[in-house]
């Protein structure tokens, strides 16, 4: 009997050791997991402190921008890949580039319209390098782009440019330069190439060899705000060469403005 109960005794105390030893592991397993809680914190706490800025009592976070590497597309051309890489070092995004038939100027704007899928004949535009044959002596290239030797024109296929409107609205930057010393005409072909870099069909501000001043169209600026007949909503697209004859070049009106800051002019019909 006594070796019975003693036995008994020896049970309990191993049954009540036993939950002991449960409850010191579970309070070492909550301990690690403070641990670890607190190692997270304070890694948080220390790249908190590292990337933090304090504006006027305020925590505020600095974000590091990401850096993108520029990247051409494979298989495209040398000229394409130097025109893409200024438009991305200008953050512009929203381009694109079509290769057209051999054909492509014996068409039809409408024809055109199709190779490159726009919305409007009126997207359609041109490039070309206007010389003013009767500047005055003391104008220097184009270092004043108020007062220039040589300009990139952009116009509409769908408009014809009129050089009296042209005249007379660059005479008016010039700051009270006489009239008598405008008269903008196509630049001779060879210096057209020789200024832009480009063949003809091919010229384009995107690129060009010679940072020319450019004027543009006031009715290519006006698309954004006003459709054109043949379309029912304004159109912030346009379309121009893309240093190659058979290579078109399309982008935002808004995204050339803003980074390229053309003279916008009434000088079509």
């Amino acid at each position: 009997y006594l070796i019975k109960t003693k036995m008994s005794n020896l049970s309990a105390r191993y049954d009540l050791i036993e939950n002991r030893l449960a409850i010191l592991e579970s309070h070492v397993m909550l301990n690690n997991r403070y641990d670890t809680i607190f190692e997270r914190i304070a890694k948080i706490e220390a790249s908190f402190s590292d990337n933090a800025l304090d504006v006027q009592g305020k925590t505020v976070m600095k974000v590091e921008k990401e850096t993108k590497s520029f990247q051409a597309t494979p298989g495209a051309s040398e000229t394409q890949h130097r025109l893409e890489k200024e438009l991305f070092e200008k953050s512009i995004t929203d381009f694109r580039f079509v290769r057209a038939p051999a054909e492509y100027y014996e068409q039809s704007l409408e024809f055109r319209k199709g190779i490159v899928g726009c919305d409007s004949i009126h997207q359609l535009c041109k490039s070309m390098i206007m010389e003013n044959t009767k500047a005055h002596p003391s104008v220097d290239g184009w270092s004043n782009p108020y007062n220039s030797k040589y300009y990139v024109v952009i116009v509409q296929y769908s408009a014809r440019l009129h050089g009296e409107k042209l005249k007379t609205a660059v005479s008016k930057l010039s700051n009270g330069v006489s009239r008598q010393y405008f008269n903008l005409r196509l630049a001779p072909e060879d210096v057209s190439d020789e200024l832009s870099g480009f063949t003809h069909n091919a010229v384009t501000p995107i690129g060009i060899r010679s940072k020319l001043p450019i004027i543009l169209s006031h009715k290519i600026s006006a698309l954004r705000s006003e459709p054109p007949e043949d379309i029912s909503q304004p159109l912030d697209y346009f379309w121009l060469g893309g240093g190659e004859v058979d290579l078109k070049l399309g982008m935002r009106i808004s995204d050339f403005i803003s980074n390229y800051n053309p003279i916008i002019m009434d000088c079509t019909y």
